[in-house]
């Protein structure tokens, strides 16, 4: 049904690529949102206050609230979709993620009342009366909530949307909630002891618990997270299909939203390549990216001095010295100022996230080991750290993401 509503609704919906068929899938999940919980929440509401249960009326407040969410969610997509201008210059992508803020604040709040109420109905019981038009209405609610969930989900993984998944979430916190009602009800009318103010006050816990998930869950994008393993591995696979790349490293990757990648990554070519050459390389990854990955990618290239077989044997030995302090430590831009009284290898080591050992401890480890080798060889290290943990090695040297502050020389 799903599938049938999307090819009904969503022009060219198969694109999902593009922006604009994005914004489409956007508002037609809010436009879906709004009028099935509107529709919800006549139902229940009329049943609550009919049988006097403010467990029916707390679920039937939940899905007016969901309802308010997906207006926002609509406006949120609206404002995404707005092409960038002179003062947002990476567009507005992002507003889908503030969107989902302001929902789940709201989603919190709504829980909040929601448990006063019900734990004043707890202290102070009125008698609810039973009806099979309560149940019935119980048991459609869960049926459509249920359906909604699939439906978020089915359209948040076609369009990869946090937002729309965090809603998926919700509805299915809802089905249970709203379950619970229905228990409650049942179990009150069997037993005659009143549950209408706990099954009440358990579907507050479930706002409110349901409202802190989707605020780390969209608070994630806005701070800023690492992307994932797939993706990063891809883009380091694609840079090194072409003729004259090394190896790279210092990958960063950051978005504003969908559709909004920017990255730039470290790239090594040979010393001895022509550097027209070597730029053209540069330049022609750079316009395949836009193109078929719609990534803004910048490159930088690193000259290695792969000719120089001193050089490349020395590099060697202090890899396997860095293999004997911890595995998990890779190097990069490794380079050797020759000297006759001692000499300097320069090169960046890269340290998993959250390394225990501290910079100039390493760093002193590293140059303890270097002197291993010969006593004439001074140790010039910079520490990098890995912001992607366990990110296989790439080319000559391991890749690595992270902010673009830490990747700053």
């Amino acid at each position: 049904m799903t599938e049938l509503l999307i090819r009904l609704f969503v022009k060219d919906y198969t694109n999902v690529r593009s922006p604009q068929v994005r914004e489409r899938y956007g508002k037609f999940a809010g436009f879906v949102g709004i009028i099935t919980n509107l529709l919800l929440f006549l139902g229940k509401i009329i049943a609550g206050i009919l049988f006097s249960s403010v467990s029916i009326i707390a679920d039937a407040v939940n899905n007016l609230s969901d309802s308010a969410s997906s207006v926002v969610t609509l406006i949120g997509f609206k404002l995404s979709g707005k092409p960038a201008d002179a003062e947002h210059p990476y567009g507005h992508a992002r507003m889908e993620y503030i969107s989902g803020m302001i929902v789940s604040f709201l989603i919190l709040m709504l829980g909040l009342q929601l448990a006063g109420s019900s734990f004043e109905k707890i202290i102070h019981p009125e008698e609810a009366s039973f009806g099979i038009l309560a149940v019935v209405i119980l048991i459609l609610s869960a049926l459509a909530k249920g359906w909604q969930c699939l439906f978020y989900k089915k359209v948040g993984k076609k369009i990869d949307s946090p937002t729309l998944s965090a809603t998926a979430a919700d509805s299915l916190n809802d089905v249970f909630s709203t379950v619970a009602v229905l228990a409650g009800l049942i179990i009150t009318r069997l037993t005659g002891f009143n549950l209408d103010g706990y099954m009440g006050l358990i579907v507050a816990v479930f706002i409110i618990v349901t409202g802190i998930k989707v605020i780390i869950e969209t608070s994630s994008p806005l701070l800023g997270v690492a992307p994932p393993h797939e993706f990063v591995n891809h883009i380091c696979e694609k840079i090194l299909t072409y003729d004259g790349i090394l190896g790279i490293h210092d990958l960063v990757v950051h978005t504003y939203g969908a559709g909004r990648c920017f990255a730039s990554v470290h790239c090594e070519v040979s010393a001895s390549a022509d550097i027209m050459v070597s730029h053209d390389i540069v330049d022609t990854i750079e316009h395949d990216f836009l193109r078929e990955e719609n990534i803004h990618l910048v490159v930088h290239m690193d000259p290695i001095d792969v000719d120089n077989p001193r050089t490349m044997e020395l590099r060697q030995q202090v890899k396997d010295k860095l293999q004997e302090i911890d595995p998990s430590i890779s190097m990069h831009d490794f380079r050797v100022v020759w000297g006759n009284s001692h000499s300097n290898v320069i090169f960046d080591i890269c340290v998993p996230f959250g390394y225990p050992v501290k910079d100039e401890e390493l760093r002193q480890k590293v140059g303890e080991k270097l002197t291993e080798l010969s006593p004439k060889y001074n140790a010039v290290v910079t520490v990098d750290h890995d912001y992607v943990p366990d990110l296989e090695e790439k080319g000559m040297h391991a890749a690595q993401t992270g902010s673009p502050e830490k990747n700053k020389k």
